[in-house]
């Protein structure tokens, strides 16, 4: 079934067959998302793995993070820094029960710090505390979830694109894009002024994307965009992650 939804074409699939010739037969076809605005600004022009479109890029991306950031052997890599994580969260936990027998422990929260701290210092290299480098950068991507997923007229309706500068969604997303690049350049920055990683130290990602960005590991060259797209798209992941538990 067809729709309309203002200008976007939207297909129903509502049978099993429909849903196997869209999603195995000519899944080619329907491979990229559709091109968002708000994306575009907050992913460096969707330079990311999830919004770019199907192409030689996306492969491109799609391999440095398949075989560099998350093969089997980088997981392993980072088993100290998951140990590390879950032994201070069970030592808060045993500090909570010694002050008080009769304490009501939240285990959620104490699981979303735990997994948050492992995905910063895998990604980032520490954990960044709230409000470090002039902004609080937790606040800042559970504010980018909300904008990926929020209702943008303008791209149904082009000539009611105006609405999204009265309801300040366009305002949003640019405050948003701006802080993020200023959080994600300084950390960007203080690998490149810390150089070289020191000896058994386990590589964080952006090491990894530092030492791909001149293209002596995959033979094509990584853009600072992208290598902020990278590192942001995982930063949502994350996220979207917490959200869940």
């Amino acid at each position: 079934m067809l729709l309309h939804l203002g200008s976007r074409p939207v297909v129903v699939a509502s049978s099993v067959d429909s849903a196997r010739d869209i999603m195995k037969t000519h899944d080619l076809v329907w491979s990229s998302r559709p091109k968002s605005s708000i994306a575009d600004r907050l992913f460096y022009g969707s330079k990311d793995i999830a919004f770019s479109p199907y192409g030689e890029y996306w492969r491109q991306v799609r391999s440095v993070t398949v075989l560099h950031l998350l093969s089997n052997r980088r997981v392993q890599s980072y088993r100290n820094v998951r140990d590390e994580e879950t032994q201070s969260m069970i030592a808060k936990i045993r500090q909570v029960c010694e002050s008080s027998s009769n304490s009501v422990i939240d285990l959620r929260d104490l699981f979303c710090s735990m997994t948050n701290n492992i995905i910063s210092r895998v990604a980032l290299g520490k954990k960044y505390n709230e409000g470090e480098s002039g902004i609080n950068a937790k606040t800042t991507l559970d504010e980018i979830v909300k904008l990926v997923d929020a209702s943008n007229v303008g791209e149904y309706i082009p000539w009611l694109e105006w609405f999204n500068k009265i309801s300040g969604l366009d305002t949003k997303v640019e405050k948003a894009a701006k802080e993020l690049d200023t959080f994600l350049e300084s950390v960007i920055e203080e690998h490149v002024r810390k150089g070289e990683y020191s000896a058994g130290e386990a590589k964080d990602f952006v090491d990894i994307l530092l030492e791909i960005q001149n293209g002596d590991k995959t033979g094509y060259p990584l853009q600072r965009d992208s290598l902020k797209a990278i590192l942001l798209a995982e930063g949502v992941a994350q996220e979207l992650l917490l959200l869940l538990l």
